[in-house]
């Protein structure tokens, strides 16, 4: 298929699409379909995440598709009520600067997100030989090993406070949700970094600072 042919057949399908998903997680727009059934292809191997860092097939254009702040998915201001879909479309989530797309080894489509992509729902704590090691699972199900490849960052909130974000991977984030990170608050210890006393939590061999140790007694 060529490229040109590839965005004319999506925008034909788009044209003639209704504007409605059933509530239960049914698809009626042929132009979402047809994007469901190349991503199932793409990923038909079952042999881990579709390599979209390989894919680089023409822009086709924004889809009217959002990430909401909360993790969920909407397509044309209704929720996608599947988890298997939302799934499959994870899998081919591509960030490029501040945009984000969808892409299959044809095209590739932009939506919109609100914050993060993922949230971080669950967490584990183990150990190994580099001592204490988090494990987080994502919304749709992904398990993210915290280490120095899938690091911790803590931004102000805007309620005060701080986000913490986990690195998902190829600069895709998780928000951690507000539970985890009061368990992440509960193991932090003071260490010195660079001669500064600051507050934090290790993690696969990994110190991930949150704030300014004197800062943190003087919010307790």
């Amino acid at each position: 298929m060529t490229a040109m042919n590839s965005c004319t057949n999506r925008a034909n399908a788009d044209a003639n699409s209704g504007q409605t998903m059933a509530k239960q997680g049914q698809t009626t727009d042929h132009g979402l379909d047809r994007l469901t059934s190349v991503a199932t292809q793409a990923g038909a191997s079952g042999k881990g995440l579709p390599p979209v860092h390989l894919w680089n097939p023409p822009f086709c254009g924004d889809l009217d598709m959002r990430i909401a702040g909360d993790g969920s998915w909407y397509y044309m201001g209704t929720p996608i009520g599947r988890p298997a879909l939302v799934r499959l479309f994870s899998t081919i989530l591509k960030r490029e600067g501040d945009k984000y797309f969808l892409v299959t080894p044809v095209e590739k489509v932009g939506i919109r997100v609100d914050d993060a992509p993922f949230m971080a729902v669950e967490m584990r704590k183990e150990a190994d030989q580099r001592g204490p090691s988090l494990h987080f699972r994502t919304n749709v199900d992904d398990w993210v090993a915290c280490d120095a490849d899938h690091r911790l960052r803590f931004e102000p909130g805007e309620s005060g406070g701080l986000t913490p974000y986990l690195h998902v991977r190829a600069d895709l984030w998780a928000k951690v949700t507000r539970p985890l990170y009061y368990e992440l608050v509960d193991m932090g210890e003071e260490r010195v970094i660079d001669g500064k006393v600051m507050f934090g939590l290790e993690s696969g061999g990994t110190f991930f600072a949150m704030a300014d140790a004197e800062d943190v007694r003087a919010a307790l």
